[in-house]
Protein backbone atom coordinates (compact mmCIF):
# COMPACT_ATOMS: atom_id res chain seq x y z
CA UNK A 1 0.00 0.00 0.00
CA UNK A 2 1.61 3.42 -1.24
CA UNK A 3 2.22 6.15 1.44
CA UNK A 4 -0.81 8.30 2.19
CA UNK A 5 1.33 11.60 1.41
CA UNK A 6 2.80 9.86 -1.65
CA UNK A 7 -0.70 8.90 -3.03
CA UNK A 8 -1.86 12.68 -2.63
CA UNK A 9 1.26 14.10 -3.92
CA UNK A 10 0.93 11.43 -7.07
CA UNK A 11 -3.12 12.83 -7.13
CA UNK A 12 -2.03 16.44 -7.77
CA UNK A 13 -1.24 18.61 -10.36
CA UNK A 14 2.21 17.86 -11.91
CA UNK A 15 3.94 15.56 -9.47
CA UNK A 16 7.89 15.63 -9.27
CA UNK A 17 8.22 11.97 -10.02
CA UNK A 18 11.99 9.85 -9.85
CA UNK A 19 12.69 7.07 -10.06
CA UNK A 20 15.75 4.79 -8.15
CA UNK A 21 17.23 1.57 -7.93
CA UNK A 22 18.71 -0.09 -5.28
CA UNK A 23 21.21 -2.96 -5.78
CA UNK A 24 22.67 -5.10 -3.03
CA UNK A 25 26.56 -5.00 -3.42
CA UNK A 26 28.37 -6.06 -0.14
CA UNK A 27 31.56 -8.09 -0.76
CA UNK A 28 31.51 -7.01 -4.06
CA UNK A 29 34.47 -5.56 -4.59
CA UNK A 30 35.49 -3.27 -1.65
CA UNK A 31 32.46 -2.05 -1.70
CA UNK A 32 29.99 -2.30 1.70
CA UNK A 33 27.06 -0.21 0.89
CA UNK A 34 24.14 -0.53 -1.13
CA UNK A 35 24.38 0.84 -5.43
CA UNK A 36 21.81 3.39 -4.82
CA UNK A 37 20.68 5.39 -8.41
CA UNK A 38 18.32 7.35 -9.84
CA UNK A 39 16.86 7.79 -13.23
CA UNK A 40 18.77 11.19 -13.90
CA UNK A 41 20.81 13.93 -12.44
CA UNK A 42 20.33 14.96 -8.79
CA UNK A 43 20.63 13.41 -5.25
CA UNK A 44 17.91 12.14 -3.13
CA UNK A 45 17.87 11.19 0.55
CA UNK A 46 15.55 7.95 1.38
CA UNK A 47 15.79 7.21 4.91
CA UNK A 48 19.32 6.63 5.80
CA UNK A 49 20.59 5.85 1.56
CA UNK A 50 21.12 8.64 -0.59
CA UNK A 51 20.50 7.72 -4.20
CA UNK A 52 22.38 9.68 -7.04
CA UNK A 53 22.29 10.27 -10.74
CA UNK A 54 25.81 8.68 -11.17
CA UNK A 55 27.93 6.22 -9.12
CA UNK A 56 31.87 7.50 -9.43
CA UNK A 57 32.52 3.79 -10.02
CA UNK A 58 29.67 1.54 -10.97
CA UNK A 59 28.34 4.24 -13.31
CA UNK A 60 24.52 5.23 -14.23
CA UNK A 61 20.93 4.05 -15.47
CA UNK A 62 21.06 3.50 -18.91
CA UNK A 63 17.77 1.78 -19.29
CA UNK A 64 14.93 -0.12 -17.40
CA UNK A 65 11.94 -2.04 -18.92
CA UNK A 66 8.51 -1.05 -18.30
CA UNK A 67 6.44 -2.52 -15.00
CA UNK A 68 3.20 -3.87 -15.98
CA UNK A 69 1.10 -6.03 -13.00
CA UNK A 70 -0.47 -9.34 -15.38
CA UNK A 71 -1.86 -12.56 -15.02
CA UNK A 72 0.11 -15.27 -16.35
CA UNK A 73 2.16 -18.45 -15.76
CA UNK A 74 5.58 -17.02 -15.45
CA UNK A 75 7.25 -15.08 -13.36
CA UNK A 76 7.43 -11.61 -14.32
CA UNK A 77 10.97 -10.44 -14.88
CA UNK A 78 12.14 -7.37 -16.07
CA UNK A 79 15.56 -6.34 -17.40
CA UNK A 80 17.79 -3.18 -16.20
CA UNK A 81 20.89 -1.75 -17.80
CA UNK A 82 23.50 0.05 -16.50
CA UNK A 83 26.81 2.40 -17.92
CA UNK A 84 29.67 1.16 -15.84
CA UNK A 85 32.44 3.79 -16.67
CA UNK A 86 35.73 1.58 -16.82
CA UNK A 87 36.63 -2.39 -17.44
CA UNK A 88 37.17 -3.09 -13.88
CA UNK A 89 33.84 -1.63 -12.83
CA UNK A 90 32.07 -3.72 -15.73
CA UNK A 91 33.84 -7.21 -14.69
CA UNK A 92 32.17 -6.69 -10.76
CA UNK A 93 29.03 -6.09 -12.14
CA UNK A 94 29.27 -8.79 -14.59
CA UNK A 95 31.13 -11.21 -12.06
CA UNK A 96 29.38 -14.65 -10.30
CA UNK A 97 28.82 -13.06 -7.30
CA UNK A 98 26.36 -10.77 -8.25
CA UNK A 99 23.79 -13.38 -9.28
CA UNK A 100 21.05 -13.69 -7.05
CA UNK A 101 21.64 -10.24 -5.41
CA UNK A 102 18.55 -8.29 -4.22
CA UNK A 103 17.24 -5.57 -6.88
CA UNK A 104 14.91 -3.03 -5.46
CA UNK A 105 12.89 -0.61 -7.75
CA UNK A 106 11.18 2.91 -6.29
CA UNK A 107 9.31 5.42 -7.41
CA UNK A 108 8.66 8.47 -5.52
CA UNK A 109 7.71 12.17 -5.67
CA UNK A 110 9.68 15.19 -4.74
CA UNK A 111 8.66 18.56 -2.78
CA UNK A 112 9.68 20.73 -5.38
CA UNK A 113 10.98 23.60 -2.31
CA UNK A 114 13.01 21.25 -0.23
CA UNK A 115 14.20 18.51 -2.94
CA UNK A 116 13.33 15.71 -0.09
CA UNK A 117 11.03 12.70 -0.88
CA UNK A 118 6.98 13.25 0.13
CA UNK A 119 6.22 10.46 2.25
CA UNK A 120 8.29 7.11 1.40
CA UNK A 121 8.92 6.18 -2.42
CA UNK A 122 6.66 3.34 -3.07
CA UNK A 123 8.79 -0.28 -4.28
CA UNK A 124 7.18 -1.33 -7.52
CA UNK A 125 9.16 -4.15 -7.89
CA UNK A 126 11.48 -6.60 -5.44
CA UNK A 127 13.87 -9.48 -7.12
CA UNK A 128 17.03 -10.52 -7.66
CA UNK A 129 19.77 -10.57 -10.08
CA UNK A 130 19.70 -13.66 -12.88
CA UNK A 131 21.57 -13.11 -15.26
CA UNK A 132 24.34 -10.05 -16.10
CA UNK A 133 25.45 -9.52 -19.27
CA UNK A 134 28.20 -7.23 -20.54
CA UNK A 135 27.97 -5.76 -24.15
CA UNK A 136 30.99 -4.18 -25.33
CA UNK A 137 30.66 -2.54 -28.43
CA UNK A 138 31.97 0.53 -30.68
CA UNK A 139 31.77 3.55 -28.02
CA UNK A 140 29.54 1.28 -25.66
CA UNK A 141 30.13 -0.17 -22.66
CA UNK A 142 26.43 -1.98 -21.44
CA UNK A 143 25.75 -4.30 -18.44
CA UNK A 144 22.18 -6.01 -18.89
CA UNK A 145 20.49 -7.29 -15.99
CA UNK A 146 18.04 -9.48 -15.87
CA UNK A 147 16.12 -9.23 -12.73
CA UNK A 148 13.86 -12.21 -11.66
CA UNK A 149 10.81 -11.88 -9.40
CA UNK A 150 11.25 -14.02 -5.93
CA UNK A 151 8.47 -15.94 -6.96
CA UNK A 152 11.21 -17.34 -9.75
CA UNK A 153 11.73 -19.91 -6.87
CA UNK A 154 8.59 -21.52 -6.94
CA UNK A 155 10.19 -23.18 -10.10
CA UNK A 156 13.24 -24.37 -8.73
CA UNK A 157 13.30 -28.40 -8.96
CA UNK A 158 14.61 -29.54 -5.74
CA UNK A 159 16.60 -32.62 -6.85
CA UNK A 160 18.26 -33.48 -4.00
CA UNK A 161 15.39 -34.28 -1.83
CA UNK A 162 14.62 -37.63 -0.13
CA UNK A 163 12.90 -38.84 2.76
CA UNK A 164 15.89 -39.91 4.51
CA UNK A 165 17.28 -38.10 7.80
CA UNK A 166 20.77 -36.85 6.43
CA UNK A 167 18.45 -34.54 3.93
CA UNK A 168 15.72 -33.49 6.52
CA UNK A 169 18.04 -32.73 9.23
CA UNK A 170 19.91 -30.54 6.15
CA UNK A 171 17.03 -27.92 5.81
CA UNK A 172 15.59 -28.53 9.72
CA UNK A 173 18.90 -28.87 11.84
CA UNK A 174 18.04 -30.90 15.41
CA UNK A 175 14.57 -31.91 13.99
CA UNK A 176 14.49 -35.74 13.86
CA UNK A 177 11.41 -36.63 12.54
CA UNK A 178 12.84 -39.41 9.79
CA UNK A 179 15.79 -40.32 12.46
CA UNK A 180 15.20 -44.24 12.47
CA UNK A 181 13.59 -44.54 9.14
CA UNK A 182 16.07 -46.26 6.55
CA UNK A 183 13.67 -47.32 4.24
CA UNK A 184 9.79 -48.16 2.79
CA UNK A 185 8.22 -51.44 1.83
CA UNK A 186 5.86 -49.89 -0.82
CA UNK A 187 6.03 -47.84 -3.37
CA UNK A 188 3.06 -46.04 -4.72
CA UNK A 189 3.54 -45.81 -8.43
CA UNK A 190 1.59 -41.88 -9.26
CA UNK A 191 0.05 -41.93 -12.38
CA UNK A 192 1.53 -45.00 -14.04
CA UNK A 193 1.27 -48.76 -13.43
CA UNK A 194 3.47 -50.61 -11.27
CA UNK A 195 6.62 -52.28 -13.40
CA UNK A 196 6.28 -55.85 -13.21
CA UNK A 197 8.60 -57.40 -10.37
CA UNK A 198 8.11 -54.03 -8.26
CA UNK A 199 9.41 -54.24 -4.84
CA UNK A 200 11.49 -52.94 -2.35
CA UNK A 201 13.40 -55.77 -0.63
CA UNK A 202 13.54 -59.51 -1.19
CA UNK A 203 10.14 -60.77 -3.38
CA UNK A 204 8.39 -58.65 -5.57
CA UNK A 205 5.44 -57.14 -3.73
CA UNK A 206 2.44 -56.20 -5.29
CA UNK A 207 0.13 -52.31 -4.50
CA UNK A 208 -2.00 -53.55 -2.13
CA UNK A 209 -5.96 -52.77 -4.10
CA UNK A 210 -6.44 -50.15 -1.62
CA UNK A 211 -2.99 -47.92 -2.74
CA UNK A 212 -3.53 -48.72 -6.42
CA UNK A 213 -7.40 -47.69 -5.80
CA UNK A 214 -5.77 -44.24 -4.84
CA UNK A 215 -3.28 -44.24 -7.16
CA UNK A 216 -5.68 -44.41 -9.78
CA UNK A 217 -7.93 -41.99 -8.74
CA UNK A 218 -4.74 -39.54 -8.95
CA UNK A 219 -3.88 -40.33 -12.18
CA UNK A 220 -7.33 -40.11 -12.88
CA UNK A 221 -8.37 -43.72 -14.23
CA UNK A 222 -11.05 -44.37 -11.37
Amino acid sequence: MADPALEAALAGPNPWLFGAIRIDMAGIGARLTPLCLLDGAGRVQIGLETYIGADDFFGAIDSIDAISLADGDEAPEIKLSLLPPSGSAGALLASPAMQGREVRILVGALNPATGLPIGQPETKFLGEIDVPTLVVEKGIRRLDLTIVSVFERLFEVEDGVRAQDGWHQAIWPAERGLEYMTGTDKNLYWGARPPQNAGSFGPARAMSSAAQAAANRWAGRA
